[in-house]
């Protein structure tokens, strides 16, 4: 068994595959429109869904806003060094609301982003100690 995808709900599909691929850098795996049920899936990954888990964006079309819930935690993504994607997501206009730095009582650096719907997104070092 493993993991095939996360689900989440966004209320504008291009800007959301944008912030996805163009400042976390994944990569757009597959979309399609289902006109009978007025909504959108898109996947996306850092590699093939037959090999890596995918996040799955899903548009319903006649939605333009969600409560995100206070049940929800976070996507976390490995990245090579946290300081460096922190600067590199903010040249791209994305926005960092923790800075990058070890997490409380612990040695695991770490920060946080947002994506355009407000859901979290963890950035953690490969080495992490906890």
């Amino acid at each position: 068994m493993r993991i095939l995808h996360t689900m989440l709900r966004v209320t504008d599909l291009q800007r959301s595959i944008a912030f996805y691929t163009d400042i976390l850098g994944m990569e757009l795996l597959r979309s399609k429109d289902y006109p009978d049920g007025r909504f959108t899936l898109a996947f996306l990954g850092y590699g093939k869904e037959s090999e890596h888990t995918a996040l799955e964006l899903t548009h319903n079309w006649d939605t333009d806003q969600y409560d995100l819930g206070n049940a929800y935690g976070h996507i976390a993504i490995e990245v090579d060094d946290v300081y460096q994607a922190c600067e590199a997501i903010k040249a791209k206009g994305g926005e960092v609301v923790r800075e990058a730095g070890p997490m409380k009582h612990s040695t695991t650096v770490l920060a946080f982003v947002k994506d355009p719907d407000g859901y979290m997104i963890e950035l953690l070092s490969p080495h992490r100690q906890d």
